[in-house]
């Protein structure tokens, strides 16, 4: 019989992704440092102040001259939404409510700041289905995901399920936005995924350049 496992001398215990999202989560709930949907807990956490965030992300260099993108329905998001159609920005956001097959999505394609909203997006988006190798989102020019901890060398955490659980995988730059309770230098667990850029509260981190 093959001996127990034990961890080498002098390293740490691996920690489990779902074990700091607790980390995560707890701390930021200890520090009353989110707003609905409360518990944080199971969530892209709405952190205070993600508005500020979504501005300086939208701001940067990288993202000011974009005129589409992907984004997450995440309610930390939803500040940021706003900002992208008030200022022209197309948005596909993933449509929650309408099964696909599997691979496919469907996304709400809105040019209307009303849309930054999940209940009104029926009324003013229009239903756009994503078929791998066919597409159905070719003008998308990067996606913004929601996330519970990021990693300023751009790993990235999110809540474990759902819609760019792994990321999108579609090629393009992903960015995210992040409390700085929710960042560390290096996450200490396996990453679900990796970003380009994280929008702050007082800045951009450029993982690339870190």
């Amino acid at each position: 019989m093959d001996a127990p496992t034990t961890p080498s001398p002098g390293l740490p215990d691996p920690v489990l992704p779902g074990t700091h999202r607790e980390h995560v989560w707890s701390a930021l709930m200890r520090a009353r440092a989110c707003a609905y949907p409360l518990p944080p807990h199971g969530h892209h956490p709405n952190f205070t102040r993600a508005r500020q965030a979504g501005r300086h992300l939208l701001a940067h260099p990288q993202v000011s001259g974009l005129h589409t993108l992907i984004v997450g329905p995440d309610r930390v998001l939803a500040p940021l939404r706003k900002l992208a159609l008030e200022a022209g920005i197309t948005l596909y956001v993933p449509h929650q409510k309408k099964p696909a097959q599997r691979g496919q999505v469907w996304y709400w394609r809105l040019s209307d700041p009303a849309g930054a909203r999940l209940s009104a997006m029926p009324k003013v988006g229009e239903p756009v289905l994503y078929v791998p190798g066919k597409s159905g989102l070719e003008d998308a020019q990067a996606a913004v995901l929601g996330s519970v901890a990021v990693g300023s060398d751009g790993a990235r955490l999110g809540k474990g399920f759902g819609w760019g659980a792994r990321g999108l995988g579609l090629g393009l730059p992903e960015l995210t936005l992040a409390h700085p309770l929710m960042l560390s230098g290096a996450l200490p667990c396996a990453a679900d995924s990796r970003v380009a850029l994280i929008g702050t509260l007082d800045g951009v981190l450029e993982p690339s350049t870190l």
